[in-house]
């Protein structure tokens, strides 16, 4: 194992551990990286926070200009994989690793507007304990067509197919209690599922409108036919999950 989560989780000696916990995935952005970090810090200046970059095993600087930062940002925290494993997998590694007990999560190409995060914050601070994410519903999507149509179909069949009541489950953006995001199941591309597997725990899931910009650089990770096959798979076990799940409604201490 490349790392404890345990230790990663132990707070540095005279600090306490932050309020929110920015978990960013990142794979082979070296362009992006640095700049969103920068951004990121200026959307949270002033707040208690951190900010989580999970380095899934790139194959260019993306680390080391992270690493970079260091002196300039002392917020920022970089993780690394040892082999590529998906975006849900650093995803979950971050989370795992943060020390915030509100988790902020966006994309690592720069598409997500890191300065829309404290409004989500807000959101679900706002909402209490019945409320178990926030997400982000791009109003106004900077991709190709073919990229927009294609996540208009697939978001009406998971809609559909899970009930979940989203209608973008692909914006990166997210705010939800670290608490409520380890109890739910773990698996493959859950990240497009969150909605779903959040209700599933008998909570509410809310959604805010965010900008959506073009890539800073590089180009995406997906293939709008490797999105639609991983995606398939990945609904039929959720849809085959969600039915079992029985909520005992409310919990007391007798």
């Amino acid at each position: 194992q490349l790392f404890s989560y345990g230790r990663l989780m132990a707070p540095r000696p005279g600090l306490s551990a932050p309020a929110i916990s920015v978990v960013v995935p990142v794979f082979d952005e070296e362009g992006a990286a640095p700049a969103l970090a920068r951004e990121i810090a200026a959307a949270f200046r002033g707040r208690s926070y951190e900010m989580v970059f999970v380095d899934d095993a790139s194959r260019d600087g993306t680390r080391a200009a992270l690493k970079a930062l260091s002196g300039e940002i002392p917020q920022l925290r970089v993780l690394a994989h040892r082999k590529n494993s998906g975006q849900s997998r650093a995803v979950r590694s971050g989370i795992l690793g943060a020390r915030g007990a509100i988790i902020v999560t966006l994309d690592g190409d720069g598409q997500n507007d890191p300065a829309d995060g404290p409004a989500l914050v807000a959101r679900l601070q706002a909402g209490g304990p019945g409320l178990g994410m926030v997400g982000g519903l791009r109003a106004r999507r900077r991709d190709p067509w073919s990229k927009r149509v294609a996540s208009r179909l697939g978001n009406g069949v998971r809609r559909r197919l899970l009930r979940d009541q989203a209608r973008d489950t692909g914006c990166g953006l997210k705010a939800l209690p670290r608490e409520v995001y380890l109890r739910l199941p773990d698996c493959d591309h859950m990240h497009r599922f969150l909605p779903a597997l959040v209700r599933r725990e008998g909570l509410e899931v809310a959604f805010v409108e965010v900008s959506h910009r073009p890539r800073m650089s590089g180009r995406s990770k997906y293939t709008n036919l490797r999105r639609l096959w991983a995606s398939l798979g990945d609904l039929i076990r959720v849809a085959w999950l969600l039915p079992r799940a029985r909520t005992p409604g409310a919990v007391t201490e007798a």
